[in-house]
């Protein structure tokens, strides 16, 4: 179902959309891979699709999707869209991503979202924390955008955290700020601002809970990585938009001949790889 406006949508959204959930919030940024980022949360199992941007590239005949053709370009707009869906569906579970991204969790090729959902509900955990894993390809004369799905290459090591603190210098209770990946290997092209690869890839809308423009919610709990009494499940977002952004960037292109290091391993697209190299975490999920 096409949208003409991100207005008309919202407009519309309470009467179309399954109050159930959950949603996936999809931004379209390019025509790079769009179809696999649809198929992705399509098969991890999420009830309403919600595509965001350059909704044209895509046929008319997707029913099952709901296209917004809207401007996602705007400082933080993914953000201030995401907070209007959230102001209309109160207690449904949603998730956001870009094209060329990919939600991963333990145990997510025999186990679906809704089931992560339920087991976190039980544990009194209204979002999830999730860590960006930058992809890349190997060979840039190959690939000159960076993406392939075949030849997806990740970093294994060189991830890292630091203390995150209040205004007024106060380290925050189970919060970390997470590095790693292509923009610590590459930090001098990145902004300090867009250097952190943690993002609360899963959570539950709440009223008056707003995402901001750091990945960041306005509810501080939203943004901890476990609960006080034990570690929580955390999951990835394997993602190449870095690598996108790093290749076509006029103060970056052609200052990176390739993405390969010593610690670069081919992506297996599966969630025993991730586990095994830290990147995420089962916690109690067993």
């Amino acid at each position: 179902m096409r949208h003409s406006s991100l207005s008309d949508f919202l407009g519309v959204a309470q009467t179309q959309l399954s109050p159930k959930g959950p949603f996936a919030l999809v931004f379209i940024e390019d025509d790079t891979e769009v179809q696999s980022t649809i198929a992705h949360v399509r098969k991890t199992g999420f009830r309403e699709v919600l595509i965001f941007g350059a909704a044209h590239i895509l046929p008319e005949d997707q029913d099952d999707l709901h296209l917004i053709d809207t401007n996602i370009h705007e400082q933080d707009a993914f953000a201030a869209i995401t907070s209007e869906v959230i102001k209309l569906f109160p207690g449904v579970w949603m998730h956001y991503c870009f094209n060329a991204e990919y939600i991963y969790f333990p145990f997510c090729e025999t186990r679906n979202i809704r089931e992560l959902i339920a087991f976190n509900m039980e544990e009194r955990r209204y979002s999830v924390m999730t860590y960006v894993v930058d992809l890349y390809s190997n060979d840039l004369g190959k690939h000159p955008n960076a993406v392939s799905m075949e030849q997806a290459y990740l970093d294994k090591s060189g991830y890292y955290a630091l203390a995150r603190f209040t205004e007024d210098g106060e380290a925050l209770d189970r919060q970390l700020d997470f590095f790693g990946g292509l923009r610590w290997r590459f930090e001098e092209h990145i902004p300090w601002t867009r250097r952190r690869i943690d993002r609360v890839g899963l959570f539950m809308a709440d009223k008056g809970l707003e995402l901001r423009g750091d990945h960041t919610f306005n509810v501080q709990e939203y943004n901890t990585y476990a609960c006080p009494w034990h570690h929580n499940i955390s999951g990835a977002i394997c993602s190449f938009r870095t690598a996108k952004a790093l290749v076509s960037n006029p103060g970056s292109m052609y200052e990176i001949p390739h993405f390969w290091w010593k610690s670069s391993a081919k992506f297996d697209w599966h969630s025993n790889q991730l586990l095994e190299l830290g990147l995420m975490e089962p916690g109690q999920w067993f």
